[in-house]
């Protein structure tokens, strides 16, 4: 298709909306369904996205299937298209949005919804579902936030829940079969509404109790009632690209990651990953070998990235990191081990790997005292920490960054100010090192994110701390480190992780507010200098809605919760079993070959 493009040389990154990227593929369009890849951010973060990576290929490697990908424009190539009256396009063929049979968006975090809305408005998409007609594209969703799929349940047709490898596929045969026979898109989406995987929210009817909450989701029209997650039970023979997409600008991760394993069995109670993605399965050490072969031939990459929600729990992690190294130094190709465990960095995984980076090492200890980690089931101590320190300083590491979240349930002042203590006492362990491991100066940096209740936790309950106490206990922190040269602290912005709760739990009457928000010019709002939160108060209120309902209300375990009708697998009485034990500050031990009956026996193997 030809596109004035003229425009590009006005914007900031024009390399954001070319293409042409290595491993880029190019079809013929005709004759096959066209699937719009839409990532709700800009290009940077989207193209550093695995998931998207892996579906992007699963896609194309089909012959009666073309997809192709779109991402948010930043405002300037926004304001740019919009001069231009022209829509947004796909970077493979430069066709218009609007012109593709599904559109599919990931939504990974929740304020990438007004970007949803934006890019919709941008393609000429109406942005409520009950306003297409048959001419427009199915509207999809997946990822994390689907999970909870309700604020967003007036603007996306159809939900893909759990795993997408295989419903992805499925999507694709029901929207070719429906265009063979004829029939329109409410047959089609209540066909999709009777498989595994699928969440079609216009079959669901929500009816509210005189206070503002839930009082049902019923299904409607054979629509079950229960969505359950897709699961993709074998996954070393799960497709995973080797031929990924290679981009000529940089990104967050411009490098080859390689999936080590998916799920987790630790059972931190604030991990909302910990529970959607279980449970935990495996990639054959062989299988990750041949991949990162693969990736890095086809890539030109020089760094490769072990990645899981917990790398050091693989089994055979030391063997692996030992045999890439052998590999992978002769061409010069750096490891690194992200997600590591405080309790899993043994001191051998770094010893004779010179290909292992010794930048830096990210730890978590989460809470600054043993406490409150109990409390949260994280299941490490303040000698753990030290102890991987103090291995990672013998192996000639300097820089380390210790993860923190302020005002989890419980929290103290004292389990706050524990947080200083920590990260003084790692510094003072440096220096305890012989001279000759110190070749640089100590860096720690302590980042506190901030407590967000989320969907099937068991803090899914608890309320999230007021935005003023937010703001108090970060000073509190920041103050207790002051005149620490070694340390640096890093808060995250107080105002989106408010709104992060609001619509993490939040229910269908907020597509009001984010409808209005979006018409009042919201978008890019998990970028600082983009975020109005005096916007979206107001347009939450406009609904004839609150943030404190949503974000700072105690939940009773008796109440209907807005994605109550979705079926992760875990139970909702494993998650109240405990809740109860952190309120206990009792510990829960992680299920790997000890199971703690979650819900989700029958996928791990588990026999009564």
């Amino acid at each position: 298709m030809t596109r004035d493009l003229s425009w590009l040389a006005r914007v900031e990154k024009p390399s954001r909306y070319t293409g042409g990227e290595l491993n880029m593929i190019r079809k013929d369009p005709s004759n096959r369904v066209r699937f719009a890849l839409s990532f709700p951010d800009t290009y940077e973060i989207g193209m550093s996205h695995m998931g998207s990576r892996i579906l992007y290929h699963i896609l194309n490697d089909r012959e009666d299937c073309y997809c192709e990908r779109c991402y948010t424009p930043w405002p300037d190539a926004m304001a740019e298209l919009k001069h231009a009256g022209q829509k947004l396009f796909s970077l493979e063929t430069y066709t218009d949005l609007d012109q593709f049979d599904i559109v599919g968006f990931s939504l990974l975090y929740e304020l990438t919804y007004s970007n949803v809305l934006a890019m919709l408005k941008l393609a000429g998409i109406p942005l409520c579902g009950k306003d297409r007609g048959e001419d427009m594209p199915l509207i999809a969703a997946g990822g994390p936030c689907a999970v909870n799929p309700e604020p967003m349940a007036d603007f996306i047709d159809v939900f893909m829940i759990g795993d997408g490898e295989e419903t992805i596929g499925i999507l694709v045969d029901e929207y070719k079969r429906a265009k063979a026979e004829g029939v329109d898109r409410k047959e089609l989406l209540r066909r999709l509404s009777r498989l595994e995987g699928f969440y079609v929210p216009s079959l669901y009817a929500v009816s509210y109790l005189p206070d503002g909450r839930v009082e049902r989701v019923a299904p409607m029209d054979g629509a079950p009632e229960r969505v359950k997650k897709a699961i993709v039970r074998n996954l070393d023979k799960a497709p995973f690209p080797t031929c990924p997409l290679v981009p000529y600008t940089s990104i967050i991760h411009d490098r080859a990651g390689i999936e080590l394993f998916r799920g987790c069995t630790r059972g931190c109670r604030f991990c909302q990953a910990g529970y959607l993605y279980r449970p935990m399965r495996l990639r054959k050490k062989e299988t990750l070998l041949e991949q990162a072969r693969e990736t890095i031939r086809t890539t030109g990459y020089e760094e490769v990235s072990l990645t899981s929600l917990s790398s050091g729990d693989y089994p055979q992690l030391t063997e692996l990191i030992h045999e890439l190294d052998r590999e992978l130094r002769p061409q010069r190709v750096s490891l690194s081990l992200p997600s590591l465990r405080i309790d899993s960095f043994l001191k051998d995984y770094a010893e004779g790997t010179a290909s292992v980076r010794k930048s830096s090492l990210t730890f978590a200890p989460e809470a600054g005292t043993q406490r409150l980690r109990d409390v949260i089931n994280k299941g490490v101590d303040e000698e753990d920490l030290m102890s991987s320190v103090r291995d990672a300083f013998s192996e000639g590491y300097s820089s380390i960054k210790l993860y923190f979240m302020l005002g989890l349930p419980t929290e103290t002042d004292e389990d706050l100010l524990g947080i200083g203590e920590l990260a003084k006492k790692v510094v003072a362990e440096f220096y305890r090192q012989p001279k000759e491991n110190r070749p640089k100066p100590v860096s720690v940096t302590v980042s506190a994110s901030t407590f967000v209740p989320k969907p099937f936790t068991p803090f899914g309950w608890a309320p999230q701390i007021p935005l003023e106490e937010i703001v108090r206990r970060q000073k509190l922190l920041r103050d207790s480190l002051a005149g620490e040269k070694r340390i640096r602290v890093q808060t995250h912005d107080p105002y989106t992780s408010v709104l992060e709760a609001v619509f993490s739990r939040g229910d269908r009457r907020l597509g009001k507010a984010i409808a209005l928000a979006c018409e009042r010019g919201a978008m890019l709002d998990g970028w600082r200098e983009w975020m109005d939160y005096d916007r979206w108060v107001q347009a939450i209120r406009d609904a004839g809605l609150e943030v404190d309902f949503y974000a700072h209300r105690q939940r009773e375990l008796a109440e209907t919760l807005p994605y109550d009708h979705i079926d992760i697998g875990v139970t909702k009485g494993y998650l109240v079993r405990e809740l109860h034990r952190a309120e206990a500050a009792e510990t829960t031990p992680y299920c790997q070959g000890n199971c703690q009956g979650c819900g989700l026996m029958k996928e791990c193997g588990v026999t009564a």
